[in-house]
């Protein structure tokens, strides 16, 4: 009986690695290059935005965010290898899942996480939701940095509470926090912040300095900081990320919560697969009597496979992006001067001043005329929302309305770059052409 399962454990991982070497690129360089149909797979970036605009054709969808790349071959194998067992009970959330967090964390940004600490959730979502069900009561407010992630403002919806908007300072296409204006924004039904870092969709990797002087106003104004860190493995050559959990000072750190996912980094949404952590344990308890997991079994081995073996896929992934980043800056710079850009630190997502545009086509006018014939029940039409429409219907492009990602998003929209760059070519040709038309 040894001897047989001797012989079945070496043909296991025979098998395993003959699986390995067949579904890696042969010559080791993954393909982000060539497009990736993405269509009638029930797609949000692309099949919701072609039902929502009906008979428009949308050539390249740029809106929500995620990727359209292949996953890396490690998490089809993963899951295709599970799906070999074929039942669906309830499963036991293996150790190694949260031990290959921990070694990321720590491998990637210098993090030391405590194990102990670590919570696992079905998405960064619901864990944000508990920490505000938590520490804010209905009806108080938490502190935004705008323009900042739309879906913020679902959370606090879920949550019955508030936003308290403090738009940032923007200069010469850069983002910085306007500490005054924050500072003056709480008040005593202020109890948490919510700190998107690297930021979305500005694309600002926040300083250290940054962080310990917003960390030490949250305390002093006892505030509990939200750092919603999902972005953290996006950055551009020469950027760093400073994760709030790593800052010097230990009682800014035992005043926040870090929340956190691989989702962002290989497009794992679909997934459902967060998690959170805290070196307060009073704020960890407190926040955990709010929360409940729903997690799923393909999830975890997918994420967990993507934590082992994805970073190869991530290291020639990164420069593409950056790449990515480069041209659409210098294509808007020198082709297209009604759009402006200032390139990003981190995330792959651009964010496009198109306040030339808005005033060519006249949007302000007329979101104003659609907005006095609409129901007065319904969101007033914004300038930006006649924008996205109107590169949908003669560029057959898609992007984000900046207006929705509360104040100071006014004036913007949002593109998401984690596409082929033929795919990005191809948009900027078409935005090109149809402004040129005016």
């Amino acid at each position: 009986m040894t001897a047989l399962a001797g012989a079945a454990g070496t043909g296991k991982a025979m098998a395993a690695r003959a699986a390995r070497a067949a579904s890696e690129p042969a010559n080791g360089v993954f393909d982000f290059d060539t497009p990736y149909s993405r269509i009638g797979t029930n797609c949000i970036k692309w099949d919701r935005q072609l039902e929502r605009f009906g008979d428009c054709d949308i050539e390249v969808a740029m809106g929500i965010a995620d990727m359209d790349f292949k996953a890396p071959p490690c998490i089809g194998r993963a899951l295709a290898e599970r799906c070999k067992h074929e039942n669906w009970g309830y499963m036991n959330t293996p150790k190694s899942y949260a031990e290959a967090i921990v070694t990321w964390n720590k491998r990637r940004h210098g993090i030391e996480v405590d194990p102990d600490t670590l919570v696992l959730s079905d998405g960064v979502h619901p864990a944000l939701i508990a920490a505000l069900k938590t520490f804010s009561p209905p009806g108080s407010r938490v502190l935004l940095m705008t323009p900042t992630y739309n879906g913020f403002y679902g959370d606090l919806r879920a949550s019955f509470t508030l936003a308290a908007d403090s738009p940032m300072k923007l200069a010469n296409g850069r983002y910085s926090i306007d500490f005054d204006d924050l500072e003056s924004r709480i008040s005593a039904d202020t109890n948490t912040l919510i700190l998107c870092n690297p930021q979305n969709p500005s694309g600002n990797c926040w300083s250290k300095e940054d962080l310990m002087r917003l960390g030490r106003l949250c305390l002093e104004r006892r505030v509990v900081v939200l750092a919603d860190e999902i972005h953290c493995d996006i950055l551009m050559k020469g950027q760093k990320y400073t994760p709030f959990a790593s800052l010097p000072d230990r009682e800014v750190v035992n005043n926040s919560l870090t929340f956190n996912a691989v989702s962002k980094t290989f497009s794992l949404a679909a997934m459902k697969s967060g998690y959170f952590f805290s070196t307060n344990p009073d704020y960890l308890e407190k926040v955990k009597a709010n929360h409940r997991a729903n997690l799923n079994t393909l999830g975890l081995v997918a994420n967990e496979a993507a934590y082992k073996e994805g970073e190869a896929w991530l290291d020639q992934l990164l420069p593409y992006l950056d790449g990515n980043h480069d041209f659409v800056e210098a294509y808007l710079r020198d082709k297209m001067p009604l759009v402006r850009y200032t390139k990003a630190q981190g995330t792959y997502l651009a964010w496009l001043d198109v306040s030339g545009v808005i005033d060519k086509i006249g949007a302000k006018e007329q979101a104003a005329r659609e907005t006095k014939m609409q129901d007065a029940s319904k969101p007033a039409v914004t300038p930006e929302m006649i924008v996205e429409r109107w590169f949908v219907e003669n560029a057959k492009v898609h992007m984000n309305a900046g207006s929705s990602y509360g104040t100071g998003g006014a004036g913007h929209m949002r593109m998401n770059l984690g596409t082929s760059r033929r795919l990005i070519a191809k948009a900027l040709d078409n935005m090109s052409a149809a402004l040129a038309k005016l």
